[in-house]
């Protein structure tokens, strides 16, 4: 398996894989990651998708990749997936996945169509005061010392960065900055999480500094994830002939190890009470998709709190359970090990008339019924006990959608804390209580707010004990290669896994990431991977976002108007120079 930039390789059909007719594909969990692997397998290996079989303890598939609608409680989302145009592998994958509403499209075609006719961006951010725009202007806020700092943490190696929190490596300016509210908000960082990944998502999306404070730098999906990704890529599947064996819990997986040789001999799993055993030989692959970021979720309702589930959790038991046979299989108690640190809430709301989109309108400065970007990604509440923020993408948000309703999708970093109408914690509110906290940081009259609550709107709070546990400090070996040194016919995919790329986290990208390279190293596959995007080592792109993190504001040349015209002119005789003035790094006299 090797990294390729460009489109020699991209456009490049390899050829059939040696001996590929004679194997079959087993896979752990119907997230994300293992259906882009079944995809590659077939597009790419060229295997007949009838040997290929997925397990997945749910009774649906898409993983972390979700959107329902539950019969007696109502819409329901756990998260939101923000997407951009260099998710490389993402749209390797959908490029061949065809769209199930616009005929002789895919997926892709479907996707950038609609963000080239309807581009992202917001027009209100934050908000403080109940509801009135915040004065951040869409500026970073950045003093000289966290300026320093953010420079300090690009410039470290990944292995000063390992076991440490970010507020170890940070100043107190810069975690009061704007910069730090954009960006624990939108990626949904604390501070006591890693600055490892705060280092690598920093390299992986410098291009986007710039899109930061206003989102544009965001692209989403015309429905929920689940209807505009999960849905158009398993109906392929299926017709591939691909496998789903669901309400199917793997619990074991055994393995041979020695004289640096490794094999998975069998799969160990229980489906809806009866155990049973696959097993495995040399020709048969195994790909396991290890922990789970929504593991063990619980969803209330508008009159019924959700609760905070810590009993036994299958997906993180089963990484517990193979980590204990081998070093290399990772150690998953670095990221499961504290749900009081990985843990946060998020609310579906519905509303069910127009009284509370006039409040929508009003914050977004757009009409949430237009079926166009409406906030343009999250919406926080700077002086939100709970830190709330919210976020209404394009209506409908679901087929099913009246035309009348509005999805919401609200969250808070703090869950713990009281809330400031509420008065109590988020984790003990009801949906309509929830809705009632977000109501009074939208500015609705505080005389209304209950009533609002109660008649305006149906709302499913759910609570997520390991929603952020990716971003636990962790080091080198606390998460299992892809496909670990030795490895004759297993692999490791999802979030949790290490790819050799300089990929981060936490997106779509790394879930079709970590499969493809799977894919690629097992079948010996004659293409390469997409390289992740070079931005971090464009001097183009470096410019730009030091620009942006200095909100604009050149450094004027010393002496008087006569010397600093001759020092200017003198400073850009030279192709650095000339890019330096470009980008408004120094004041032109």
């Amino acid at each position: 398996m090797h990294y390729s930039a460009g489109n020699y390789e991209a456009f490049a059909r390899p050829r059939k894989p040696a001996g590929v007719d004679d194997k079959t594909a087993w896979f752990v969990g119907a997230g994300l990651a293992s259906m882009s692997g079944a995809a590659f397998l077939i597009r790419d290996g060229q295997m007949a998708g009838d040997k290929i079989t997925i397990f997945e303890e749910l009774d649906l598939p898409g993983g972390a990749l979700d959107g329902i609608k539950e019969p007696k409680k109502g819409f329901v989302i756990r998260g939101g997936r923000e997407m951009e145009n260099h998710f490389e592998c993402l749209w390797d994958l959908y490029r061949s996945i065809p769209s199930l509403e616009v005929e002789g499209a895919s997926v892709l075609d479907e996707f950038y169509w609609l963000n080239l006719d309807d581009p992202n961006s917001s027009l209100r951010r934050v908000t403080t005061n109940r509801g009135e725009d915040a004065g951040t202007n869409f500026t970073f806020g950045l003093s000289d010392t966290g300026q320093k700092d953010l420079v300090k943490l690009f410039l470290a190696t990944r292995e000063e960065m390992e076991n440490k929190r970010i507020e170890e490596v940070v100043s107190e300016e810069f975690l009061q900055s704007n910069f730090w509210l954009y960006w624990r908000t939108m990626f949904a960082f604390e501070n006591w999480h890693s600055a490892l990944e705060f280092k690598l998502y920093l390299h992986r999306f410098i291009h986007h500094i710039k899109g930061l404070p206003d989102l544009s730098a965001l692209k989403f999906t015309k429905y929920n994830q689940y209807e505009s990704l999960v849905l158009p890529l398993y109906r392929w599947l299926l017709d591939q002939g691909v496998t789903f064996h669901f309400s199917t819990t793997v619990t074991d997986v055994d393995f041979e190890l020695g004289d640096g040789r490794k094999q998975a001999t069998a799969i160990h799993w229980n489906r809806k009470g009866e155990d049973g055993t696959t097993a495995l030989g040399e020709n048969d692959l195994l790909f396991m998709t290890i922990g789970s970021l929504t593991e063990n979720s619980d969803e209330g309702d508008h009159h019924t709190p959700a609760r905070l589930n810590t009993g036994p959790a299958p997906a993180w038991d089963l990484w517990r359970t193979i980590a204990a046979k081998d070093p290399a299989f990772g150690r998953p108690e670095v990221f499961a090990g504290d749900i009081d640190k990985t843990k946060w809430e998020s609310c579906t709301v519905t509303t069910l008339d127009t009284r509370i989109p006039e409040y929508i309108q009003k914050i977004s400065e757009r009409d949430p019924f237009s079926g166009k970007v409406v906030t343009g990604g999250i919406v926080t509440a700077e002086d939100s006990s709970w830190l709330l923020s919210w976020t209404v993408n394009r209506q409908p948000h679901f087929k099913q959608q009246s035309p009348d309703q509005i999805v919401v999708w609200v969250y808070g970093l703090f869950p713990d804390a009281d809330g400031d109408y509420v008065g109590k914690p988020m984790a003990e509110c009801t949906g309509e209580e929830i809705t009632r906290e977000w109501l009074y940081h939208m500015g609705v009259p505080v005389e209304q707010i209950d009533e609002l609550a109660a008649t305006g709107a149906k709302a499913v709070p759910c609570m997520m004990p390991y929603v952020t546990a990716f971003f636990m400090p962790r080091q080198a070996g606390d998460r299992p290669d892809v496909v670990p040194e030795g490895s004759v016919n297993f692999a490791f995919i999802g979030q949790f896994s290490e790819s050799p790329s300089r990929d981060c986290i936490f997106t779509t990208e790394y879930s079709v990431r970590t499969p493809m390279e799977a894919v690629y190293t097992l079948l010996d596959i004659e293409r390469a991977v997409p390289e992740v995007f070079g931005s971090t080592y464009d001097v183009r792109e470096l410019l730009n976002a030091t620009a942006r993190l200095r909100d604009g504001k050149e450094t004027a040349l010393p002496g008087p108007h006569f010397l600093r015209e001759k020092l200017y002119d003198k400073f850009t005789d030279n192709e650095v120079g000339r890019l330096i003035a470009e980008y408004k790094l120094i004041e032109e006299p």
